[in-house]
């Protein structure tokens, strides 16, 4: 009863706060450092600053994942380490497109995983984001790999097409206003299929997962 009651969380609000909570705090310091309007240095500046602060937000979020849900997810992790490797780079070389090209790479790394996974027989899904479906059949979970796969290499192909044609700024906030809703949205459009699939809704409607953000 424990167990159940403190793997609640996870697939929560408060999940998602520590999947979004380092991107805001990217945005927040990002802003604050921002040079003015019409003036082109400090820009990388204010990248700089905000992908450290990134860093250690989502660092920060890892570690209070393990201590408030007891492990960290996979797909948190492999994110976490991308966050880390990319902005290493954008620090280094003083350049943001590695910090924009990160979301494009993990929505890669994820998808080819998922879809190798479905043409192999294994759900690995279930593996990246330790979600229990209770009920859900075999076949359920490789459609749903399958079918996140496809999205996430249409998340990919979204990322790049947005950091060839807006701001960075726009950008950043295209991560709120354009992939979070749309993750959500492609979430609740699987549960009909999920319910086909034998998912239980005893304890009432499933708390579906999201992937964490990746820019």
């Amino acid at each position: 009863m424990m167990t159940e009651q403190a793997k609640k969380p996870k697939s929560g609000w408060l999940n998602i706060l520590v999947d979004y909570g380092p991107l805001l705090v990217f945005l927040g310091v990002y802003k604050f450092y921002q040079p003015p309007e019409n003036s082109t240095f400090g820009e990388i500046a204010a990248v700089i600053y905000g992908t450290i602060a990134f860093m250690i937000a989502a660092v920060a979020a890892l570690a209070f994942s393990k201590w408030k849900f007891g492990h960290v997810s996979p797909m948190l992790l492999l994110s976490t380490a991308l966050i880390v490797g990319f902005g290493g780079l954008t620090i280094w070389l003083q350049d943001e497109q590695f910090i924009q090209l990160k979301p494009t790479a993990i929505y890669l790394l994820f998808g080819m995983a998922l879809i190798v996974g479905w043409l192999r027989g294994k759900a690995l899904l279930q593996v990246l984001l330790e979600a229990a479906f209770e009920g859900l059949s075999e076949e359920g979970w490789l459609k749903l790999s399958r079918n996140w796969a496809i999205f996430f290499f249409f998340l990919a192909a979204l990322n790049e097409v947005l950091r060839a044609t807006l701001t960075f700024e726009s950008w950043l906030w295209a991560k709120f206003w354009v992939f979070m809703p749309l993750s959500f949205l492609f979430t609740f459009s699987q549960i009909p299929m999920l319910l086909k699939h034998g998912l239980s809704l005893e304890d009432g409607e499933p708390e579906a997962e999201v992937p964490p953000p990746t820019s």
